[in-house]
Order: C-alpha cells, then sequence, then structure tokens
C-alpha cells in the first residue's frame, strides 16, 4: 500500500510548483517579473497608484486643485515677499556699512522706524554742526520730493533729491559727463542740475543732443545740466534720479528751512557706533532736549535698517504663507475625502490582493502612494504656476524676481507633507479591511 503511494505522490509533486506561479500572475509580476522583493513592492504600488489616478483623470485633478492653488499662493507669496526684501536689502547696502542715516520723528514704543517727513526737526544747522564730530568725514543734508522734468516736447517723472557736495563720496557716484556741481553753486541756490542715465537717456535721446549745457525745467523753473551721473543699476532705478544743491532745494522746490533726513559717513564701519552715539549727544544739544525726555530724531545706521527690513520681510512672509496655508489644509481634506471614497469603490479589488498574498502593509502603502503622488502632482503644477505669477508680479511692481533654493524644495516637502498626513487614514483603513468580507463586496 505504501509502495503503491509513493509513485503516485512523486508524480503528484512537480505539478504543484507550476500552479503557484501562474496563480500569483498579478500587475506587480508584470511591473517586476516574479521578484517579490520590498522594493519591487514599493515600485509596483507606485505603477498601481499612477493608473488608478489616471484611469480617474478628472477626479484626480479637481482632487490635486486644492493643492496646487495652495502651493501657488504660498510660492507667490515668497516670490514677491523675497523680491521685496532683495529691493530693500539693496537700496539700503547701497549706503555702505559705515553710514548712519539722521531722519526726523521719534521712535515708537516697539522701536519701529516710521515715515519721514511725518515729523519736522531736521536743519541745515545740525548737518553743519554733526561734521565736526571725530571720525566723521561726509555730511549730506537730504530732500526728497517727486516731479515732472521737462525739454522740449520730452518730459519725465522722476525723484528729485537736493543734496551737498558730499554726497557724491557718501554714496559712491561717479560722472560720465560733466562735473559734480561746486560747493559755490550750493552757497549760492543756483539753478543746476545732475540728470541719472535713465533721466538722460529719456529726455535727450530722441533729438541726441548733449544734456551737459542744456537746460530743462523742474516743475516751472529752468536748470542747466552740470553732468550725467555714471549708471549704478542695483536691484532698484538708482539711476532714475535727479540731483540739485540742497540750498536750491530748500529756497527754489520746497521753501523750506527743514531737510528730510541727513546721511552721515564715518570713517570706519569700526567707529560707526561711537559716532552714532555722538550724533544723538551733539543733535539732542542742538534741539535744547532734556535728559530723559523723547528726542525728535532717530539716528540709525545702515545696519539697523537692514535688520528692521528683514524683520519685516519675515513677518509679511509668515502672514501671506499663513493664509495660504489654508488653502492647504482644505486641499489635504480634499485628498482624504478622495482617497476615503476610493477604498470603499476598490474594496473588491483589496480583497483580491490579500487573497493572493498582499499584506497590509502593502495594500496600506498602496494607497498611502496614491495619495502622496496625487498631492506631489498639485505641488509641482502649484510651483510652475506660482513662479508664473511671482514673475508677473515683481515684473509689474519693479521688484527683482527671485527663485530661491527653497522656493524649489518647499512645494515638494509641503506635498509630502499633506499626502502622508491626510492619506495615512484611509491607507490604514483599506488595509484593515477583512479579505473575505471585502471578497463578498459587489
Amino acid at each position: 500500500m505504501s509502495s503503491s503511494l509513493q509513485p503516485n505522490q512523486a508524480t503528484q509533486s512537480p505539478a504543484r510548483p507550476q500552479a503557484s506561479p501562474h496563480f500569483v500572475a498579478t500587475p506587480l509580476q508584470i511591473f517586476h517579473g516574479q521578484s517579490t522583493r520590498r522594493g519591487s513592492m514599493i515600485g509596483a504600488n507606485f505603477a498601481i497608484a499612477l493608473e488608478a489616478l489616471w484611469s480617474n483623470k478628472l477626479r484626480s485633478l479637481l482632487t490635486a486643485l486644492g493643492i496646487f492653488i495652495g502651493v501657488a499662493a504660498v510660492i507667490a507669496a515668497l516670490t514677491l515677499t523675497q523680491g521685496a526684501g532683495a529691493f530693500i536689502t539693496g537700496s539700503i547696502s547701497s549706503l555702505g556699512t559705515n553710514v548712519i542715516t539722521v531722519i526726523p520723528g521719534a521712535p515708537t514704543t516697539r522701536g519701529a522706524f516710521g515715515a519721514t517727513g511725518t515729523t519736522q526737526s531736521l536743519t541745515q544747522a545740525d548737518a553743519t554742526a554733526l561734521l565736526h564730530i571725530r571720525h566723521v568725514t561726509a555730511v549730506s543734508s537730504i530732500i526728497s520730493l517727486s516731479a515732472q522734468v521737462v525739454y522740449g516736447n520730452q518730459n519725465w517723472n522722476t525723484r528729485v533729491q537736493g543734496v551737498n557736495t558730499d554726497f557724491q563720496n557718501i554714496q559712491g557716484w561717479q560722472m560720465a559727463q560733466g562735473t559734480w556741481f561746486s560747493e559755490a553753486d550750493n552757497r549760492g541756490g543756483l539753478p543746476v542740475a545732475l540728470l541719472g542715465q535713465t533721466v538722460a537717456h529719456s529726455l535727450f535721446d530722441a533729438s541726441g543732443t548733449d544734456p551737459v549745457g542744456q537746460m530743462i525745467r523742474i516743475r516751472d523753473q529752468l536748470y542747466r545740466v552740470v553732468g550725467v551721473l555714471q549708471a549704478k543699476g542695483g536691484s532698484f532705478n538708482q539711476d532714475d534720479i535727479v540731483f540739485v544743491p540742497i540750498n536750491t532745494a530748500l529756497i527754489r522746490l520746497k521753501n523750506s528751512t527743514f531737510v528730510d533726513q541727513i546721511q552721515v559717513q564715518a570713517d570706519s564701519s569700526d567707529n560707526v557706533n561711537e559716532v552714532q552715539q555722538n550724533i544723538t549727544t551733539v543733535v539732542e544739544r542742538l534741539h535744547h532736549i532734556p535728559s530723559g525726555s523723547p528726542d525728535d530724531f532717530r539716528a540709525i545706521s545702515s545696519t539697523q535698517l537692514l535688520q528692521t527690513a528683514q524683520q519685516f520681510t519675515q513677518i509679511l512672509t509668515s502672514l501671506l504663507v499663513g493664509i495660504a496655508g489654508i488653502s492647504l489644509t482644505v486641499g489635504g481634506i480634499g485628498i482624504m475625502n478622495i482617497m476615503i471614497v476610493s477604498v470603499t469603490e476598490r474594496t473588491r479589488e483589496i480583497g483580491i490582493r490579500m487573497s493572493i498574498g498582499a499584506r497590509r502593509s502593502d495594500i496600506r502603502n498602496q494607497f498611502l502612494i496614491e495619495a502622496l503622488v496625487l498631492s506631489l502632482i498639485g505641488g509641482v503644477i502649484g510651483m510652475l504656476i506660482g513662479f508664473a505669477f511671482g514673475f508677473l508680479i515683481t515684473n509689474a511692481t519693479g521688484l527683482p524676481f527671485v527663485i530661491t533654493t527653497v522656493s524649489i524644495l518647499l512645494p515638494f516637502v509641503i506635498s509630502s507633507i499633506i499626502g502622508i498626513v491626510f492619506g495615512l487614514y484611509p491607507a490604514i483603513r483599506a488595509s484593515r479591511l477583512d479579505p473575505i468580507v471585502a471578497l463578498r463586496t459587489e
């Protein structure tokens, strides 16, 4: 009896291993042959996720809509604030590291810097006194205003600043044509002007006339052009400017004894703090401010201005990104909702996969990867749209268009977090289904 059974067992045993490979010929094996390694399972889950998303293209697109709107808002906000930050940083850095700016008005309780010109307290006498402080190499009062400049039938709206002869050294301006106005021009309040490259091109390129020696009209008065400045460029158009002597601006353009600000240049960045303290002492004495009383001016170094500008940019960035985060949360909820629906629709598929050997971790990873892929697609689209909007906004406002490593990596980080966080619950729910009950589902 025993001997008769052994041949039968021998003849039947080869048939069993042949049935097993044929039985598990699933899409996983099509994607990775007959390998059952973990890496193959993850790769297959990616393939299955893409196939599931592609089979429901419209639904996938609408689900990713919330993600790419939120990511686009974040990227556009970052681009705008980074451009504004670069603009402000460039304008402050152009002052140099050893320049102190004295502006009118008392500091607020939080130490913020308000707009200049709201309080008038600085005069030419203050600027003259500051020139005698130790370690001070140059001082210039400044008056700023906007005006229309006219030559012949050409006109241009620009910034006009009244400065003195030291301003050239403080700001590092070089002459392309002509010379800087003289101290005699300043003392006499003569109507002479220096043109930035943008203004010179706008007024004289059409006629091909040499600007030096020509008469231009600023508001309703004629000024003789004595020089054209070399282009500075930078993150904002520093060349869209007209300089006139400070006394000329006080008498002819503003009719005032007060100046908008005073720039003081120290001989070294190491002496900036000492010069800043001495400026405060001298101006307090000139303004007869008692000890302990609030000042009617502020002496600010370029480093302090830069720190304040960076703090403002960070606060603005946090605010805009926080608002955009609401849209991202809504998009994440949309992904969770659609993944729960997907689990319900594919219950029978889940049961079949479990019955042919898929582990619960495989099912979980399949749906988690599907949510992650959906979120990443939305993030990539949102990044491209955000950069496009950012470029349009910065181009329209004249701000520099700045792309940083953070701007590129952030969409992928945000999308990955949203995909994992909001896709985890549907994925766990799918992995916990009873395969017998799942197979009975129609």
